[in-house]
This record gives structure tokens, sequence and C-alpha cells, in this order.
């Protein structure tokens, strides 16, 4: 059993104070670490950059157009870091030199020298360009991509430029090195210590600080890398930005003949089957916690690393996640308390939801972040009513710290959730089954909210059951709740006359059978927020109901067959007595 103590209230309060105290604060010694010079004496090596590139992209760029967060500015003869950007988003990614890879993919001198002249350009801008250029995020993107793409950038240049980039390198190190007395916890530090780290390896004779900052990373890892591999934010796509950039790092102290640290192997060895934990048939990861479009191109990069090639695990009781899997079938459930209030920012309230897909069918999901510019769509997403799993009285089981008073400080943190989550895990020759449950509605409604999940040995049926206990201050009787099952959009719902079940037809023709006792099955408007296309309409099943003492609703999803032949009219336009023909 997972169980947080303590007051919400108090704790955020001290974040606060702490955030507000430390931006202030000029950098500690120990925090900024040793560096004996301003400017480097020279670069060693370029470590690795692993992102997949598209060397089209480069013919973008020299024209002008620079497409970034889904809008596409042309400069028109201008500079880009002086335009007015689009959004936020637009400028970090400009400003962040990630786009460089794509240059060097083109291998032309062209490129070359497109690139050189664009760092160039940004150098002498540097203290001209605007406040999203030095956020320590962005700065720390910045000195991994000129590092990493530093062959591309200083290939047959003059001694000039090479003095000149060296001592925009050193100015980043420096900028980075008091960043950490005041950078947020998580992922937005781990991204500078990452930096500066790769720094340690591409500069020559500094091996204080080598020797500090890989402690320092040492840190860092072990507060933010769990057990069982999973990130403390609870987020499944930190595990792939994480090891996107600590694969190479790791490669390139070994190459400086600086022996990587055990905390650093052990931590990689760990993330590594997490990365297949969290994939669906079809490669994508499921929805939870922040998590929005798959970057598939970087799962198959970072699986390439993956010496072991062995199957995911299926308990991730230290992240709070079960993924329950046989035959062709996969379900993916959240059974965890949220995350440290310090980690909080992207959390979801979406304690006992699940996933399942099967093959490369996605057929119940999670809602899913929305890309960047969508601050209403974004706050929805992490509500409890966009995750498939029960809500009481259109209630999340935990609250988003408004923009406003301390959230204006903090930012919106999730927090006062459950408290105690309850997870037993069983598999068999028959079945694997999880029997989890929460409190998150406990202290308002008197119930807790207990969910089993059982998955056939042969990958065919679902079954499920939800109930909700009274506590021993007693039940909130005839408060309503509803059960959601969120479908993904290219899964087509048709209710059956007499609403006692839905025939789901998913986009490869096969068809699943949803069934429920205790409520009548509904189907309804959803949204599905992620996808490379944006926001898409889709369909969900709602099994409605009234708390009456212990309250049960059970239902069961079955594969009706491998295959349906449809007739004439698409399936949504159907009327309700009019199903696919079962062959």
């Amino acid at each position: 059993m997972a169980k947080r103590t303590g007051s919400d209230w108090r704790h955020l309060w001290s974040l606060a104070i702490q955030k507000a105290i430390g931006s202030h604060l000029p950098g500690r010694w120990d925090v900024i670490g040793p560096f004996a010079q301003t400017t480097p004496s020279r670069l060693v090596i370029a470590p690795q950059d692993i992102r997949t590139a598209d060397p089209t992209v480069a013919t973008d760029i020299y024209a002008g157009l620079f497409t970034f967060a889904g809008h596409s500015v042309d400069v028109g003869g201008n500079s880009p870091f002086l335009i007015e950007p689009p959004s936020r988003e637009w400028a970090r990614a400009l400003h962040g030199f990630s786009w460089l890879r794509h240059l060097r993919a083109s291998e032309s001198a062209l490129s070359r020298s497109n690139a050189r002249a664009l760092v160039d350009e940004w150098i002498r801008l540097g203290p001209k360009l605007p406040p999203e250029a030095w956020e320590d995020t962005v700065a720390a993107r910045r000195l991994l991509s000129w590092l990493s793409q530093s062959p591309l950038i200083l290939e047959g240049c003059d001694h000039a430029f090479y003095q000149r980039f060296l001592k925009a390198v050193g100015r980043h190190v420096h900028h980075l090195r008091c960043a950490l007395a005041r950078s947020s916890d998580g992922l937005p530090r781990m991204r500078v210590v990452m930096a500066l780290t790769a720094a340690a390896a591409a500069i020559s004779d500094q091996p204080g600080f080598a020797r500090w900052i890989t402690r320092t990373l040492d840190r860092e890892i072990t507060q933010q890398i769990l057990a069982d591999g999973g990130h403390i934010s609870r987020h499944p796509g930190v595990i792939l930005e994480l090891l996107v950039d600590l694969l190479p790092i790791r490669q390139a102290l070994s190459v400086r003949g600086i022996t990587p640290s055990q905390t650093l192997g052990e931590a990689i060895d760990r993330m590594m089957p997490m990365v297949r934990f969290f994939r669906h048939g079809d490669g994508t990861f499921g929805l939870f916690n922040g998590m929005g479009t798959t970057p598939t191109d970087l799962v198959a990069t970072v699986l390439a690393y993956d010496d072991s090639r062995g199957t995911a695990p299926g308990n991730a009781r230290h992240s709070g996640y079960q993924r329950l899997e046989a035959g062709s079938a996969v379900v993916l459930m959240d059974t965890g308390l949220p995350p440290p209030l310090r980690h909080a920012r992207d959390a979801h309230a979406g304690c006992l939801s699940f996933e399942f897909s099967d093959r490369t069918n996605r057929i119940i999901v999670n809602c899913g972040m929305p890309g960047s510019g969508r601050a209403v769509w974004r706050d929805l997403a992490r509500t409890t009513a966009a995750h498939s799993t029960l809500v009481v009285e259109d209630t999340s089981s935990a609250r988003i710290l408004p923009a406003e008073g301390i959230g204006a400080t903090l930012g919106p943190l999730l927090y006062h959730g459950p408290r105690a989550v309850d997870v037993h895990r069983q598999e068999s020759a028959e079945q694997i089954s999880v029997v989890a449950d929460h409190d998150g509605y406990a202290a308002k409604f008197g119930v807790v909210h207990e969910r089993t999940v059982v998955l056939g040995a042969d990958g065919r049926i679902v079954m499920g059951r939800d109930r909700l206990i009274p506590t021993a201050r007693g039940a909130r009787d005839k408060a309503a709740f509803a059960v959601r099952f969120h479908l993904h959009p290219t899964v087509r719902a048709t209710r059956s006359q007499g609403g006692g079940n839905v025939l789901l037809v998913c986009e490869d023709r096969s068809a699943w059978r949803f069934a429920a006792e205790g409520a009548d099955a509904e189907v309804e408007e959803s949204v599905f927020l992620v996808g490379s296309h944006g926001m898409r309409r889709s369909a969900q099943i709602v099994l409605y109901g009234r708390i009456s003492g212990e309250t049960e609703i059970s239902w069961r999803l079955e594969k009706e067959a491998d295959r349906v032949r449809t007739r004439k009219r698409p399936v949504e336009d159907q009327p309700e007595d009019e199903s696919p023909l079962l062959i």
C-alpha cells in the first residue's frame, strides 16, 4: 500500500517561500561547483546526438522557413532571432537549436555555412535576445545542441569564430552553474545537470569540474529515478527525454576516460524496460500524467540501445502502474499516488484509470495532454473526467492549483489527491488480475473507489468491476457517479437496441462487445486531445449511477470477431438496431 501523510497546504506554502527566496539568492559555490576559467581552451569531443534528423528540413531553414510547435514562420530574409515569435513554445524551440541536427544530416557545405552563420548571429545578439532565450532549460538544450553539433558548426571556421564559440560555451556553462541554485526540481534541473555533464566531457582541462558535475548528476538520478526505472513525476515521456541525452553522455564520458558511475549505468538499465512497459501495440505510450503525442522515432532510437531485448515488466509498483498483457492485448492501469508536490506540475487526477489496446488498435484511452498553447484544454485534460475511470459528482479525485494566488508562484501543481492506494496483483494460467483502491473521494463523499481489472489468458476478454465502499463515517447516499470509457477516434461505437451493450469496431475491422451490469451503457461525445493533427472528436461509453450504501457496477469487453463486414453506411450513422455483420 502506498500512503501519503502531512498537509498539502503546509507543503505548498513551504515550496512557495523557498522558490521566492531562492530566486533572489546568488548561486552558492557548493551548488555552482568549480570551473577554472570562463573560456575553455578547446573542445575535445562532441557528444553524440541520437535524435532522428530530416535533411529536407535543412532546405526549409536555408530558405528562411522555421517550423516549430505547430507554427511555420517565413522570416523573409530577417533574423529569426529578432522577429516576433508566434508563441513562446516556438521561441523556445528556435533558441534551443535542436534543429541543427537537420542541417548536419544534409551533409552539405551550404548547410555547414548556414549553421555557422546562424550560431554566430545568435552569439552576437545574445544580450539583446528575449527572456525565453535564456530560460534555464532552453539554455541547457542550446548548450547540448551546440556541443553535439560542433563538428558541423566548426568545420572550416576561422580562428576568430572558434574563439567566439568557445567564449559562448563558457558563458553558457557559467549561466547553467548559477541556474542550479534556482532551477525547479525534477526534469528542469536534470536538463541543466545533463548539459553541464556533456560540457564537462567536451571541454579540455577541467578535471575538477568533471568530478563535481558527475557527482551532481548521480545525486539527481538518485532523487528522480525510481527503483523500477520510472521518473518521480510519473510522466511516462520523461523517461524518453532523459534516455535520449543520458545515453550519449555515458558514451562521451567513457571516450574521455571518465568512468561512468555505477549510479548512471544502473539507472539507464532500469529505465530501458520502462520504455517497453508504457508501449501499446501500435508503439505509442499510455496517456497518463502529462503524456501527449508519442515521439515514436525516439522510442525506436532508444530501444536500439537496449541490449536485453526483453519483455516489458508487468508490475511497476514504485512508479504506480500496472501492465496486463496476454495474447495481442495490453492493459495499462494507473495505480499510484500523485507525485510529490515538487514534481506534480504535469500530473493528472487519473488514479485507477486504464487504457486497453489489441494489436495495433487503441480502444480504451485517456484523453491525453494536448500540445502547447491550449491552456484551457490542458487544464481539462488533467481532470478525472478526462480519464477512463469512475468520477463522483463530476469532481476530480485530486485538485489543481489555480493560476492566481500561490498558484502564480508555483504553477498548476496537482494537490489534495488520494493519500492511500492499495494494489493487489495476481497471475495464473487462466488470467491476470489487478485489484486496487484509492481514497480520493473519502473526505468529501465518504467512499473509497475500488477497481478490479481482469485480462483473460488469450487476451480476448477484459472484465472489470467498480465498487464504491463507504468509509467508517458513511457514504453520501444519492451522490451521482459516472464510469467513463473514452474511445480512440478510430473506434466506431454502435449502441445495441435497448442499451444493453455497445459494439466497438476497430480500424482493422476487428470487433469487441462492451456490456455492463448495474447500469445501461450510454454512448456520448468525447475528445481525443493528442495526435499529429491536433485534437479529434471521439466517443465515450458512460455508465451512470447513484451511491446507495456499497455500490457496484460490473463491465466486460469481449472480442467478438477478428474481422467484420460492414454495411454500406458508416457505422456511426447506423440506427441503434443495425450492427455490422460479424464474420
